[in-house]
């Protein structure tokens, strides 16, 4: 089965932290996010804030690509147990979404680009996973 992409919604502090336990996890640690995945789906994330009532960021700042074969919980920070699972995370720059607006299939009416990111994770078609990898990372995605 091909690898499928998906755009996962998270602010920047949690983006930092999944980096650094190697895992990915979205909707409040919701388990369906993560079970639907499959190994080698890539997976980008998008920061709105830097954490939930912090600055805007409104960037993609991750892609990584899942390696756990099953979600399994995980203490994810003080008071918070995540449903996840293992990924490997690659070296990007982030990337503000402003300027690929106009590029992306799936923000159906540019002026009101945020509401194609209310969702904790969607899947997004390869032309617009191409685009935001290429540029998260240095145009070897």
């Amino acid at each position: 089965m091909a690898p499928r992409h998906f755009i996962g919604v998270v602010h920047r502090a949690q983006a930092a932290m999944s980096r650094k336990m190697g895992i990915v996890a979205f909707s409040h640690g919701r388990e369906a996010p993560v079970k639907s995945l499959n190994v080698g789906d890539t997976v980008i994330l998008y920061a709105p804030r830097t954490d939930f009532d912090g600055d805007p960021v409104q960037a993609f700042v991750a892609h990584a690509r899942v390696t756990g074969d099953a979600p399994y919980q995980r203490d994810f920070k003080p008071g918070m147990t995540a449903w996840c699972r293992d990924a490997a995370f690659d070296d990007v720059a982030e990337v503000p979404v402003r300027p690929l607006l106009d590029q992306l299939s799936f923000v159906k009416n540019p002026r009101h680009w945020g509401m194609a990111f209310r969702q904790g994770k969607f899947a997004i078609p390869e032309a617009d996973y191409r685009l935001i990898a290429g540029a998260l990372l240095g145009g070897t995605g």
